[in-house]
């Protein structure tokens, strides 16, 4: 796996993936950012996020749920102190679909937390992880 930076002014940036794809990474205006781009711990946190998500998905069409909808909130608490990284990290997932089992859904976000995100497994090294299950009938 590959991702390239580059410098752009101050302390904007734009990532290049090894997939080919582009992003533009920003500071806050307090450090010479012009917010025009997500900053460097809030993609963490997203990739850490969206790394669970792909596993639920894959595990909820495996199980044969009929979801409809899969939305993941990501809240992170940091240290106070350089560097800082995250302390806590509450993910809250959020199921819509119709006649969802509910210990498949549990199923598929323990094993994700447990034995298939990498990203959570390397985060968990510095922070408590918990999550939530929110599941409605669409």
């Amino acid at each position: 796996m590959k991702s390239s930076i580059k410098w752009v002014d101050n302390v904007q940036f734009v990532a290049e993936t090894g997939s080919g794809h582009a992003l533009v990474i920003d500071g806050a205006p307090e450090y010479g950012g012009r917010n025009t781009g997500a900053r460097p711990m809030e993609l963490v946190l997203a990739g850490a996020a969206s790394c669970t998500a792909f596993d639920v998905v894959l595990m909820l069409k495996k199980s044969r749920q009929n979801f409809t909808s899969l939305h993941v909130d990501a809240d992170a608490i940091r240290a106070e102190t350089d560097p800082k990284v995250f302390t806590a990290i509450k993910l809250t997932f959020r199921v819509a679909g119709k006649s969802l089992d509910p210990a498949a859904v549990e199923r598929a976000v323990k094993l994700s937390k447990e034995k298939y995100c990498s990203a959570t497994a390397m985060l968990g090294k510095t922070a408590e992880i918990t999550t939530e299950i929110v599941i409605s009938e669409a």
